[in-house]
């Protein structure tokens, strides 16, 4: 257990956030280096940090840093600052939020991982450092129309409602289960050219090394991620190639990088892109879900998890302990 944690609820957090006055920024960043006292560094964050009122979901491990987070805006130069103070993450690139929301956020949480990326493999098992060749906006359009092999290194509920043309789009829901399932889509691919985006950068990291490690001549990778890329190309004037959302594993839930909606509704059917976890206590499952069959269905997924949520608070906690919630994901 951590000794500096926030230990206000979900609803008290909320309350605290909403008597702020001071804009935020919402932003991401990370970098694959050494850390030699992880657990150490983690408390030395979260005491500095909290102190600025950050807000986020941070994780460290022995092979660096990703972190997802607000920041007061009066306080950024200051936390920027302090960032700069620790010698591993000096320069590193920040990456602020396609859309500026009202609440990504509630409360900070840095924890210590064996990696901040899981791919499952033992230690060593490749070089993380030896990377693809990066990207910029204007160049990766470029080469999805020369023909290169576009990838989306996501999860399969993030690509169903935003995605680049021509994308190949894995059914995996884990990073670690995508690595090898892209390796046998790939396998008579070794010498094309090879294209590969997720959301902020950090996923087509370790992809691009791993499949440098397998063999693949040709490794690329959007810079930044599809959230630099949303910068780019409205700093540049630049047509999109990537059609809908972008998801986001925030409060904010996912962030328009067109209004073209890919989703459909997992109840009815109709063209949908928002996600909502269902509101039955035993199920809370990730699922697309317009706002007619939300109300109609009380936010639930089934008949079944709808007579759930009807019941009293007693007896959904009575269920509760008969049965361990099992978390599940409909894609669409």
């Amino acid at each position: 257990m951590y000794s500096l944690r926030n230990n206000l609820n979900a609803t008290e957090a909320k309350a605290k956030l909403a008597q702020e006055t001071d804009p935020r920024r919402t932003l991401s960043f990370y970098r694959y280096v050494h850390l030699e006292n992880p657990e150490m560094l983690r408390d030395e964050l979260f005491k500095a940090w909290n102190e600025l009122g950050v807000l986020g979901r941070i994780y460290v491990a022995h092979e660096g840093i990703n972190a997802q987070l607000s920041v007061p805006e009066p306080k950024l130069e200051a936390f920027r600052a302090h960032l700069e103070s620790v010698p591993a993450f000096s320069g590193v690139p920040f990456k602020f939020a396609i859309e500026e929301p009202t609440l990504s956020f509630w409360k900070l949480i840095i924890k210590v991982r064996k990696q901040i990326v899981a791919d499952n493999l033992p230690a060593q098992t490749y070089d993380i450092t030896n990377v693809g060749n990066h990207l910029d906006a204007k160049t990766f359009n470029e080469e999805i129309e020369k023909g290169g092999i576009v990838v989306d290194m996501r999860n399969k509920y993030e690509s169903d409602i935003g995605k680049f043309e021509q994308a190949i789009t894995p059914s995996s829901q884990t990073f670690a289960d995508e690595l090898q399932e892209v390796i046998n889509l790939l396998a008579d691919k070794k010498d094309k050219k090879i294209l590969l985006y997720c959301t902020g950068g950090i996923r087509c990291e370790k992809a691009s090394a791993f499949l440098k490690h397998k063999g693949f001549a040709d490794v690329n990778q959007l810079y930044g991620g599809i959230i630099n890329y949303k910068h780019e190309i409205a700093r540049e004037g630049i047509t999109s190639k990537f059609h809908g959302k972008n998801y986001v594993f925030d409060g904010r839930g996912a962030e328009a990088v067109t209004d073209e909606i890919l989703g459909t509704c997992f109840t009815c059917k109709s063209p949908a892109d928002t996600y909502k976890n269902c509101e039955s206590d035993l199920c809370h499952a990730l699922f697309i879900q317009c706002e007619t069959c939300r109300q109609q269905t009380l936010g639930t997924c089934s008949s079944e998890c709808q007579k759930i949520a009807q019941l009293s608070k007693e007896e959904r906690e009575i269920l509760r302990k008969q049965r361990k919630a099992e978390f599940k994901v409909f894609a669409s």
